[in-house]
């Protein structure tokens, strides 16, 4: 909680937790009957994955096995490591190219990035390509390397807008890849002390050089630096590709969301450009996007909004307790529901008055936040076309509640990593780790991908 009151510190106070109270309040036009609804909504039919090839089928099924043990998991990296001592690099990919990396990469180039988005928009599915960079605490380097990962990220929009693979491409960015995470904690720390000014890092994005508070000569210069990284960015990205900020640890949140809402002012004032991630597993959630809604109003700018429940639970509380600070995490899974939910009102009910203003990415594998979602749009008369709402689950995971929302209508989509089995490595390692619960919790993808394999099997036995 301590950390995420610095950011709110430096902004007017909070909007009246009232506004909860408004979501009931409007008279709805139904777009379907609410019992079609349900029953399309269900996700039981196996028959969405009858656009799977068999291959595809055997794949999913031996991979979400196996991610169903926590020990692997947990083990990943280090077991990926000793295989790639064993075998070789090159035997290694070669392994794992057809298997994990297939599964949840979207290919190494662009030829092979085209050809899997060219099939996901067959299937109405829409890319959210995302720059498998990897950035924490110690890891840091020189500039060289985040100037090379500003022109990966330049790439990545390149690659969203120069194809036709659907309207409104989407990206992910990941701050920490531009902005040291050292800096990012030291800027925590200081904006709870002395807020800093929005207009502040607009000017510095426009190229002036500002003196920030607090910071010496070479944090500055880095700071500045990085402003300009991501200012050249978001001047590539718009008008042509939505980028969606990653939410990352609470000790640095309060720097990303400083810097991300600084975007938003420059660059959002027609349209929702640049997004921000706000994870509903912490207690704050609520507050900070209630927050934000106020400040997207008073500065004039649109809000976008991906909201997560979030993937860093264990991690936040381990740290929270050896920092000796309250835990930032609700205490229960009931509770982080109740905030994703509550998040989800509001923002439904904010489109639903204005949809030209804010834009939000229901970015979830829970299948009743997800029918939740869809009949607060129909109760609410928000179309389902993804001009204001959208759904977004992995690549590779949850295809059943993807394929649904899409056959129905509504605009999803996949989050797809690329590049080579190497530098894929890392951020399959990592993400698979901060999802164990929702990877141990397919089963029910499991059972349904094992219908649609033993319905095939038996048309082809009852052929032969």
């Amino acid at each position: 909680m301590m950390m995420y009151s610095r950011l709110r510190s430096s902004l007017p106070h909070l909007l009246s937790l009232r506004l909860l109270g408004t979501t009931a309040s409007r008279m709805t036009v139904a777009v379907k009957k609410p019992d079609r609804l349900s029953a399309t909504l269900a996700f039981e039919d196996p028959s969405a994955f009858r656009v799977k090839s068999l291959g595809e089928l055997l794949r999913a099924l031996g991979i979400f096995h196996l991610c169903s043990f926590s020990v692997l998991v947990n083990n990943s990296g280090k077991l990926m490591s000793v295989a790639r001592r064993l075998l070789g690099r090159r035997a290694f990919s070669s392994l794992l190219r057809p298997t994990v990396y297939a599964q949840f990469v979207a290919g190494e180039n662009e030829s092979e990035i085209s050809q899997s988005m060219e099939k996901m928009s067959l299937l109405g599915l829409r890319p959210m390509l995302a720059v498998p960079i990897e950035e924490d605490l110690g890891e840091s380097t020189g500039e060289k390397r985040y100037d090379d990962n500003m022109e990966a990220m330049l790439e990545c929009v390149q690659i969203s807008h120069s194809n036709t693979w659907s309207r409104d491409p989407m990206m992910q960015l990941k701050v920490t890849a531009l902005l040291s995470p050292e800096l990012c904690v030291k800027l925590t720390t200081l904006i709870a002390q002395q807020p800093y000014d929005l207009n502040l890092l607009v000017r510095a994005m426009d190229g002036e050089q500002i003196n920030f508070p607090g910071l010496d000569e070479s944090d500055v210069a880095h700071f500045l630096c990085s402003l300009r990284r991501l200012n050249q960015i978001a001047e590539a990205s718009v008008n042509k590709v939505r980028v969606l900020v990653d939410a990352e640890y609470t000790y640095m949140n309060p720097a990303l969301s400083l810097v991300t809402m600084a975007m938003m002012k420059k660059f959002n004032k027609d349209g929702a450009w640049i997004w921000n991630t706000y994870q509903c597993y912490l207690k704050e959630s609520r507050s900070l996007l209630l927050e934000a809604l106020r400040l997207s109003k008073t500065e004039g700018f649109c809000l976008g909004v991906k909201l997560v429940r979030g993937a860093y639970m264990d991690k936040e509380r381990k740290l929270a307790e050896k920092q000796g600070r309250p835990d930032p995490v609700h205490r229960c899974w009931e509770d982080t529901n109740d905030s994703y939910n509550g998040s989800l009102d509001v923002m439904l009910e904010d489109i639903s008055k204005k949809p030209e203003s804010n834009r939000i990415i229901v970015a979830t594998h829970n299948e009743e936040s997800v029918r939740r979602a869809a009949k607060r749009m129909e109760e609410l008369g928000i179309a389902n076309d993804g001009d204001s709402v959208c759904f977004g689950q992995l690549l590779g995971m949850c295809d059943h509640v993807s394929l649904t929302l899409a056959k129905e209508g509504y605009a999803v989509y996949k989050s797809v990593p690329y590049g080579s089995v190497d530098y894929t490595l890392p951020y399959l390692v990592r993400r698979a780790q901060e999802n164990q619960t929702v990877l141990q919790g397919i089963r029910k993808e499991r059972d349904l991908l094992r219908k649609e394999l033993f319905r095939r099997l038996t048309l082809r036995g009852g052929r032969s």
